[in-house]
């Protein structure tokens, strides 16, 4: 028999794969293996990364700089911004209809808290697409830990005369909480409308991430044929790399944001704001 493929091309596949949206069969052609081999070095390696690198890398950090990063934005004691994206995917064999989302194709969410360097400080993926986001959030492990008070250290600043704790940004989807801002709807004044711009300055930090995530890592951009138990996993995988490139300040290329809304253009994300 041949010998084992050596952990250095193995975790070459599962980057290659990951990072562009050629078949197993192409990518098996570029390394001189078979697509199997391809399938199983993805796996690999995604289950490795979720193993030992998504506690340590996917994680809050120093929340004292991410509140410093947010405040040049002009927003204070603001700990990330939260959103969800679809991830395409093929019909599962069972109840495929739950999978399918406002725009019509079948996908998964991703739901992410960002901070202010677009750094995913925590992820929450696998529901089916046709699940609101706000609902997606209610049950995740995020949610209880705000609730609980022990995900962000006990600091609150006055704001007027209100002692506000630190808070996180959620679009009009989300809930408005005593930890979560959302912005202001309807006819407004001057001063809401003010409001309304410095949080959408910063809740453009999270929509950036995942354009570059899915830039990065195109797989995710096409109709991932991965089954369901294992599309969390890869996805997670790719989220903890792209932590990896931003805190290594990976080079983004242009070009790979032109190929990246080639590709999304025939998934459209849904709209959840309304």
């Amino acid at each position: 028999m041949r010998a084992a493929l050596t952990v250095e091309k193995r975790v070459a596949i599962a980057l290659w794969k990951l990072a562009t949206p050629d078949s197993y069969r192409s990518v098996g052609h570029q390394f001189g293996v078979g697509k199997s081999t391809v399938g199983a070095a993805v796996l690999q390696v995604a289950n490795s990364i979720k193993e030992l690198l998504i506690s340590r890398i996917v994680t809050l950090g120093k929340a004292q700089a991410i509140m410093d990063g947010f405040a040049a934005m002009g927003f204070p004691n603001y700990g990330g911004a939260i959103d969800g994206t679809h991830i395409p995917i093929l019909a599962p064999e069972h109840q495929a209809t739950e999978y399918i989302n406002h725009k019509g194709y079948f996908s998964v969410l991703l739901q992410a808290l960002v901070d202010h360097k677009g750094r995913f400080t925590n992820i929450n993926v696998g529901w089916s697409g046709k699940v609101h986001d706000a609902r997606v959030f209610r049950h995740s492990g995020l949610f209880r830990k705000l609730e609980e008070g022990t995900f962000f250290p006990d600091q609150k600043i006055t704001v007027g005369d209100v002692e506000m704790p630190i808070v996180i940004l959620g679009d009009p989807a989300y809930p408005l909480m005593p930890w979560l801002m959302k912005p202001y709807t309807g006819s407004l004044d001057s001063s809401q409308d003010l409001f309304n711009y410095r949080l959408s300055k910063c809740q453009m930090v999270v929509e950036c991430a995942f354009g570059c995530l899915k830039a990065r890592w195109c797989s995710l951009l096409t109709r991932s044929d991965l089954s369901e138990k294992n599309i969390p996993i890869v996805t997670a995988a790719c989220c903890a790399l792209h932590n990896i490139c931003e805190s290594k300040g990976e080079m983004f290329m242009v070009g790979w944001e032109v190929e990246a809304n080639r590709l999304a253009a025939d998934y459209t994300q849904p709209d959840t704001r309304a």
